[in-house]
């Protein structure tokens, strides 16, 4: 099944003590980056969330935005007893050196207002507790099921399309296997008046052996014979990539179009025939529609 590399999931996560939302984007990538995004300490816990993502995702850009309120509880709000002794004495200290000791009182109640005394409630300096991190990786995980539905669903589309193009091909190389005969007997029919018209001028005559040589040498060069089944060939494969490939098909699928890309350069220059190489024009832009489409798939 094709999977695109574009695509959106999100999932919440409520409880009494946290409120969370997870986001899930992603476009298109050769290879797999996870960025996390939101307020401080969610940014540390990118490595982890990056094996959950690998578990639905093997390649592309993933940006994962983190959404987390915290309901307060009295645990939350302490009073740090070292810092606020330490600035008491301070005071202290400073206002009966001055000579004004009445000021103490006054500066004392500021106290709390002091950096480190009594830190905001909820506030996370390092990694968040382990309960919070499994809610994150379990919603998470919810929107990258999201994420991994809208995917399917864009994927089997591309893949209809893919395969109306692939069939659009296969037409194009029946074509061209169709005016391969006329082309040689064409060839032979222009070279045997041109070279009859020289040769009468001279009443010289033209022996068959000779325009027979000629016209095979001409077939030898412009045969496409090979080109066109490996082309075929590919495009087998290209179906049964489409169709059943589960393991990374975008790459394969790129490296396939590459390769045919090369076989239609090599008909239409070996070909040498106008209606030939209109087929080959088809060909190409129906590989290069196929090129934009790959790209996006994973």
């Amino acid at each position: 099944m094709l999977l695109s590399m574009t695509g959106f999931g999100e999932a919440r996560h409520q409880s009494d003590h946290l409120n969370l939302g997870v986001e899930v984007r992603t476009v298109n990538n050769r290879y797999l980056k996870v960025s996390v995004r939101g307020s401080d300490p969610y940014p540390m816990l990118e490595t982890e969330l990056e094996k959950v993502v690998r578990r639905f995702i093997r390649r592309g850009t993933v940006t994962i935005h983190l959404r987390c309120d915290r309901q307060s509880s009295g645990t939350d709000f302490v009073i740090n007893p070292i810092a606020l002794r330490s600035y008491v004495e301070q005071i202290r200290v400073i206002t009966q050196a001055a000579n004004c000791p009445d000021l103490a009182p006054m500066l004392i109640g500021q106290v709390l207002s002091l950096p480190g005394v009594a830190p905001q409630p909820g506030g996370h300096t390092g990694r968040p507790p382990d309960e919070e991190v499994a809610a994150v990786e379990a919603t998470l995980e919810k929107a990258l099921a999201e994420l991994q539905t809208m995917r399917q669903a864009e994927g089997k589309s591309m893949a209809e399309e893919l395969l109306n193009l692939r069939g659009a091909i296969h037409q194009q190389l029946a074509g061209i296997r169709t005016r391969i005969p006329g082309v040689v007997a064409g060839h032979r029919s222009r070279l045997r008046e041109r070279v009859g018209t020289v040769l009468s001028e001279h009443q010289i005559s033209l022996r068959a052996e000779d325009l027979i040589r000629e016209v095979a040498i001409f077939a030898d060069r412009s045969d496409v014979s090979e080109e066109l089944t490996r082309l075929e060939s590919h495009l087998d494969q290209f179906d049964t990539i489409v169709n059943r490939e589960n393991d990374s098909p975008g790459r394969k699928l790129e490296f396939l179009v590459q390769e045919m890309g090369r076989e239609a350069n090599t008909i239409g220059s070996k070909a040498g025939d106008v209606a030939i190489s209109l087929h080959v024009v088809e060909i190409k832009a129906g590989l290069e529609k196929v090129r934009e489409l790959v790209q996006n798939i994973e």
